[in-house]
């Protein structure tokens, strides 16, 4: 398909009588493209597409299909028909009449084109670009993060359910593919086992039942494995992706036999959500849980401008995978948000965006001011406000010192790291100033040893400390009192756009799904 590059047709005259005559007050597709103009242009996607072949549909079109397509939440077929049938789309579109429209199937090839292109991301950043020639996004604002859970499109599956669908996704595979050597393998029993569409895993009852089929079917998967990777076994076999999902589901779910013995792995012996896969059609999505909330799937974070005298308009769209702490998605969100140019000045986020880290970071190398409470000082002297907590200690950074609050100087200061791998600080006292000072009770609960202190390097202990009292102060409340509209923006993506709901598998699909969304969303506003 060969794309030349062309200037943006006009609105056609006629399309632009018969939509005036059918909404004189006009619609917001007509609104959208008299007061917004145009976002994207075909040389901006045309290295999608073959230097040979026929023309095809611009692209620009395609881009503005997709997202009114969501603002509708309409699937492939009926965002096809809505552009052959409908005026204010023909009219937003600078399509004739006439014009008989395009398969629905071209709209999945060029979703495909985007996310093989590495473009996904594009279609937000050049309409937040347009928004700002428009003077309604600047930097250096207010901006808000929060992030919500995504169901993937997986049922929920026992675990014999779960192995018993993997192995049966295997073999319908290679039924397709290599159906005279699946032939010479398999038993004709297997036909009986795992040819219905109904497993026999839901009529079992007892936990030894439902462990008995488990074990069978283990014996049945690693019987197959071992063919599949036997010398003589051609290797285009073993590339197929659902041999290469069941070798992976049973590394995870059993241990390797011995002498021909096949044993389940227990639930701790098994490896942790972030990596193990729970639907052999959904390999990418994970299970989670947040406070009452469990899910399969993924989690997408949404970033907004809040300034009050513009619209609030979505900024960033980060998606990930469901076990992915909030924490370690900021960095990426600030430095997407440097690139676009529209960096905040003060970032409002909650508890799961903070640490001492973060905030320094954020300062450092964006100038901004991350705004968000941060954890309480979890020691048992700080709860019960009638001990010596770690800021109850005088830190002197320079001679490298402690002072405890009856003044006793540290004997020990080294430098360490946690289990995360972050730098730390540790000190220790002397065990004669310990052992005889009369508020001993207040400051350690070793019977024998001294207190020994373990702390931030300096710039995060600051950091921390100031956190601490500024979210004590009326001003902080009053500040902060912005983020809670974040939560709105993302009821408003789940009821209107159909957020929750992943439309396609994988987590790139679901990556451009979300970017849609977002785009779709700033449009409505």
């Amino acid at each position: 398909m060969c794309l030349h590059p062309e200037l943006i047709p006009r609105v056609p005259e006629i399309t632009a009588k018969v939509a005036k005559a059918a909404f004189p007050k006009g619609n917001k597709y007509m609104r959208l493209r008299d007061e917004l103009g145009v976002f994207y242009q075909d040389e901006e996607f045309t290295d999608l597409y073959p230097n040979k072949g026929q023309s095809g549909i611009a692209p620009w079109r395609l881009v503005m299909i997709l997202i009114m397509q969501f603002l509708e939440n309409l699937p492939d077929r009926q965002a096809a028909d809505a552009v052959r049938g409908r005026i204010d789309w023909k009219y937003a579109l600078s399509l004739e009449l006439e014009d008989d429209g395009f398969d629905f199937s071209v709209l999945s090839e060029f979703r495909a084109r985007l996310i093989s292109g590495g473009r996904s991301q594009q279609i937000l950043d050049k309409m937040l670009s347009k928004f700002g020639e428009l003077g309604l996004l600047k930097s250096k604002g207010k901006a808000r993060t929060d992030s919500t859970h995504i169901l993937a499109i997986v049922q929920e599956l026992t675990k014999v359910e779960h192995l018993e669908e993997t192995l049966k996704s295997a073999l319908n595979t290679l039924a397709k593919v290599a159906p005279n050597w699946l032939e010479r393998i398999v038993n004709s029993d297997w036909y009986d086992r795992y040819g219905q569409k109904d497993g026999y895993s839901r009529k079992t009852r007892t936990t030894e039942e439902k462990e008995a089929k488990a074990i069978e079917i283990g014996t049945d998967g690693f019987y197959l494995l071992d063919a599949i990777y036997h010398e003589t076994t051609p290797d285009a076999i073993r590339q197929i992706q659902a041999v290469e999902v069941l070798r992976q589901v049973w590394l995870q779910q059993y241990y390797a036999p011995t002498e021909g013995t096949v044993q389940l792995r227990t639930e701790k012996d098994g490896p942790p959500n972030a990596i193990r896969i729970f639907s052999p059609y959904e390999t990418e999505a994970r299970k989670s849980i947040k406070r009452s909330t469990k899910w399969t799937g993924y989690k997408v974070h949404l970033t907004e401008t809040c300034e009050e005298d513009l619209p609030h308009l979505i900024t960033h769209v980060e998606t990930t995978v469901a076990t992915t702490q909030d924490s370690t998605v900021l960095p990426s969100i600030h430095k997407a948000l440097a690139e676009k140019e529209v960096l905040p000045q003060y970032h409002l986020v909650d508890m799961g965006y903070t640490s001492a880290q973060l905030i320094v970071s954020s300062q450092q190398e964006y100038d901004i001011d991350l705004v968000g409470p941060v954890a309480l000082n979890a020691q048992w002297q700080a709860k019960e406000e009638a001990g010596f907590d770690l800021f109850s200690f005088r830190v002197n950074w320079k001679r490298k010192v402690v002072y405890c609050p009856r003044g006793k100087r540290s004997r020990l200061w080294k430098n360490s790291h946690d289990v995360y791998g972050k730098p730390t600080i540790h000190v220790e006292f002397s065990k004669s100033d310990c052992s005889a000072c009369p508020v001993r009770s207040q400051c350690t609960r070793a019977p024998v040893n001294p207190r020994g202190l373990t702390f931030m390097i300096q710039a995060d202990y600051e950091a921390l400390d100031r956190a601490r009292a500024r979210q004590k102060t009326a001003e902080f409340k009053q500040e902060y009192s912005l983020r809670s509209g974040i939560e709105g923006t993302i009821s408003q993506g789940i009821r209107g756009f159909n957020l929750r709901k992943c439309r396609y598998i994988g987590l790139e699909k679901t990556r451009l799904q979300h970017t849609l969304t977002a785009a779709a969303m700033n449009l409505e506003r």
